[in-house]
């Protein structure tokens, strides 16, 4: 068929170096009566036109090849048959003239007889002698290990095949579990696509904001002289440095603080306030001899003078200096002249606002 079928693809290169179309159609009609008649079947009517006379031309060449190879084959067969037919009534004239014809025989010699006959034609033998037995016996154990030997390769090579099947069914089941699981994981995913879409925009914008900023920032350090010489390591050492610095500084505070929270020593305020008597009184001396009294001796006459310095006794420490008609953070001056036995002195009562308590100042 796979003859007929490649003839029949070759049928333009036919039609091209066969006679004209009347003589092949003559022969395809010819051809057609002859194969029908053979089944005693009538010729149906079609088209005799290029294409199908091609065709049925290439048909009928092969089937009348493929006839004359038969009648080849089956002439040499009959031959053949005839030369075993004289063959076999020579050889059974031959065991009758010896006495060993069939009808003589035992019935188990012919059975064995006709099973060594029916071997031979198994094995494909001319002949029953050892010889022939023994070769076509090795033709068969030879056929035998090349065939076991195809069986154990096609064995192995089925069992790699079935591994990489359960391999391949093993990943094909994984790859549908993936696909099931990234599946369910789309719907949060772009939620969170959507999510960072949105912050990348924040992010976008804050960005140029805070380059706006950085350009902003660098224009004022150009117009106050930053120097890249002010990096982050100077501040940092500054700062170290400042700590240091309050770090020592801080008992002597500790220190003056304990010194304020003391209270006054009146005896010590008392001495201070006589020297300073003493040394305004020596200083008012020579004035006094030089200026009448203006005044009676019961008033005291109000001059702008400056205020002593006055030393409160805390340690021997200075509290502060208090002006004439001066309200201080923690004193509060009135503006009261008393009388006193020198005519030269301004005496004042000073109020603590924070510590209780007068204390006359001259």
């Amino acid at each position: 068929m796979s003859e007929i079928a490649s003839s029949l693809g070759d049928a333009p290169s036919i039609d091209s170096k066969s006679g004209s179309d009347a003589v092949r159609i003559a022969e395809v009609k010819a051809w057609l009566t002859s194969q029908f008649e053979a089944v005693g079947k009538e010729v149906p009517e079609f088209e005799y036109n290029s294409r199908s006379v091609a065709y049925l031309y290439n048909l009928a060449t092969i089937s009348q090849a493929k006839t004359q190879a038969a009648n080849i084959v089956a002439s040499d067969f009959r031959q053949k048959a005839a030369e075993y037919r004289s063959q076999a009534a020579r050889m059974r004239e031959i065991l009758e003239a010896s006495g060993l014809a069939q009808e003589s025989l035992a019935s188990n010699i012919v059975a064995s007889a006709q099973a060594l006959a029916n071997v031979a034609n198994l094995l494909n033998i001319r002949d029953t002698e050892l010889s022939s037995f023994l070769i076509a016996m090795g033709d068969i154990s030879l056929r035998k290990t090349s065939v076991e030997e195809k069986r154990a390769k096609v064995q192995k090579d089925s069992k790699i095949l079935l591994e990489y099947t359960r391999k391949a069914l093993s990943r094909l089941s994984y790859l549908k579990r993936t696909l099931a699981q990234l599946e369910d994981d789309v719907p949060p995913c772009e939620a969170q696509i959507e999510n960072w879409k949105t912050n990348l925009a924040v992010m976008a914008s804050k960005e140029r904001q805070y380059t706006q900023q950085y350009a902003n920032y660098k224009t004022a350090l150009g117009r106050v002289g930053y120097t890249p010489e002010i990096s982050h390591g100077v501040l940092v050492e500054m700062a170290e440095h400042r700590k240091e610095l309050e770090k020592k500084t801080k008992p002597i505070l500790e220190t003056l603080r304990s010194y304020q929270d003391l209270p006054p020593d009146k005896a010590l305020a008392a001495l201070a306030i006589e020297d300073k008597k003493r040394q305004f009184a020596a200083a008012e001396k020579p004035k006094a001899a030089a200026i009448p009294p203006a005044t009676s001796p019961t008033e005291v006459a109000v001059m702008p003078i400056p205020f002593t310095p006055i030393y409160i006794a805390k340690e021997m420490r200075l509290v502060g200096v208090f002006e004439f008609g001066r309200e201080e953070d923690d004193v509060k001056v009135h503006r009261k002249i008393k009388a006193h036995p020198s005519p030269t002195i301004n005496c004042v009562y000073m109020t603590f606002t924070k510590h209780p308590g007068r204390l006359l100042a001259c």
